[in-house]
């Protein structure tokens, strides 16, 4: 979906601006990506015992599919709120460096802090993504309500996909439950595959994936901790030594 030229009367609005935004979920595949997640995220939460109510409540409130994994898994292993809210703010700090690099490109000079609290709440991974497709065509003055309609309409999808995954593993067989379960990593998966730009991004997918196993035969509990260190640590190296072969052509 084209957005309007930047002197369109289209952006006359702050709710056109919102409209326009809301609209553009469906330009992305990251939309599909999100609601095959949430799909399994409400899986998750009706398996771990928890009220179809509450699991529209975090996804409204913790807006990050990792993080709201982290909390219906450690509340329904019975760990305090306490333990369950350090595990999330630790999660969520790999969001700040998202927020600080998204926040400059709306604000004008008559941009108010509280103009920015719910665009701050909205950036997760997929809008962090969509902003920098999306705002260099949109009005910089309009950029905050675009990307207000553009977060409402991915929370919608989730919500939606909540409702959905919640009922269907509330009916289906245990197989089929599991399932729907299973779209939450594998949704993960295909937006990191379809997010590698670099040889090194692409090197610390493939030797993660190939390292699981072996780093799963130590039985050590952080399987995918250790696995990811390595592969990311020989993906840093390859990053290094090409920037290096680079410099040293030039």
């Amino acid at each position: 979906m084209a957005l309007p030229p930047l002197d369109s009367p289209q952006w006359q609005t702050s709710f056109r601006a919102f409209l326009w935004g809301a609209r553009s979920i469906g330009a992305t595949v990251l939309t599909l990506v999100l609601f095959a997640t949430y799909l399994g995220i409400g899986a998750l939460a009706h398996d771990s015992g928890f009220s179809l109510g509450w699991t529209l409540a975090s996804t409204a409130f913790v807006w990050a599919g990792p993080a709201q994994i982290i909390v219906i898994t450690t509340l329904g292993s019975g760990a305090t709120v306490l333990q369950s809210a350090i595990a999330v703010t630790v999660s969520a700090i790999r969001l700040f460096p998202m927020v600080v690099s998204v926040l400059p490109m709306m604000r004008t000079e008559k941009t108010k802090r509280w103009h920015l609290i719910l665009v701050a709440h909205l950036t997760a991974v997929t809008l962090w993504v969509e902003c920098f497709r999306f705002l260099p065509q949109v009005p910089r003055n309009r950029r905050i309500a675009f990307v207000h309609g553009l977060g409402c309409g991915l929370v919608s999808v989730c919500l939606i996909a909540n409702t959905i995954g919640y009922t269907l593993a509330a009916n289906l067989s245990p197989l089929l439950a599991a399932g729907i379960l299973m779209l939450t990593p594998l949704a993960f998966l295909f937006s990191t595959a379809r997010n590698c730009r670099e040889v090194a991004d692409v090197v610390a997918l493939l030797l993660g994936l190939l390292l699981f196993p072996v780093a799963a035969m130590l039985n050590s509990g952080v399987d995918i901790l250790v696995s990811g260190v390595v592969a990311g640590t020989v993906a840093y190296g390859v990053h290094r030594v090409r920037a290096g072969m680079v410099r040293a052509r030039a």
